[in-house]
C-alpha cells in the first residue's frame, strides 16, 4: 500500500441533555470498551477521558476512516455497553453530534496532558467554555441553537 498518512483528530461529544452521569466507580471500564471499539475499527487510541458529563478521544485516524461512522458506532455500542452493564438506574444515552478537531503531530503532547487533566481542567472552566473555546480556537462557524442542549 501507498498511501501515508498523519491524521489525528480530537472527538468530543456529551451526555445527552448535559446530564452528569458517568460515575468515577465506571469511567475506567467504559473508556477501556470504547478503545475497544476503535482498535477493532482499525484506528489507533492516543488519550481518552472526561468527565460526568462528557467525554474526549483523541485518535490516530487512518484515511480510509469515516469520522462520522466511528462516531456513531462508538456512541451506539457504547450506549449499549452502559445499559447492560447497568451502571445507572438513570436513562443514559449521548447527545447528537459531536466535535471534532485535528491536530499537528507537534501538537500531541499538549493535547494528550490536556485529555488526561480533565478533572483538574474543569476546576477552572465548564464544559459550555471549553467548547465554545474550541470551536473559536479552530475558526469554526456555528448557530448556538445548534450546540449541545447546556443545562446551567
Amino acid at each position: 500500500m501507498s498511501t501515508y498518512s498523519q491524521i489525528y483528530i480530537q472527538i468530543v461529544f456529551a451526555v445527552k441533555n448535559r446530564q452528569a452521569l458517568i460515575s468515577t466507580s465506571w469511567e475506567e471500564e467504559l473508556y477501556k470498551y470504547i478503545t475497544g471499539i476503535v482498535r477493532n475499527k482499525d484506528q489507533k487510541m492516543l488519550a481518552i477521558n472526561g468527565m460526568p458529563d462528557h467525554i474526549h478521544i483523541l485518535i490516530g485516524m487512518k484515511p480510509t476512516c469515516c469520522l462520522a461512522d466511528l462516531v456513531r458506532e462508538i456512541k451506539k455500542s457504547s450506549n449499549n455497553f452502559i445499559k447492560e452493564k447497568e451502571f445507572t438506574k438513570h436513562k443514559f444515552e449521548w447527545q447528537e453530534g459531536y466535535g471534532a478537531f485535528s491536530y499537528s503531530h507537534s501538537a500531541l503532547d499538549n493535547v494528550i496532558a490536556y485529555i488526561s487533566n480533565q478533572k483538574e481542567h474543569h476546576r477552572k472552566k465548564s464544559f459550555k467554555e471549553e467548547y465554545l473555546e474550541f470551536l473559536e480556537s479552530f475558526n469554526i462557524d456555528f448557530k448556538e441553537e445548534y450546540l449541545f442542549n447546556w443545562i446551567e
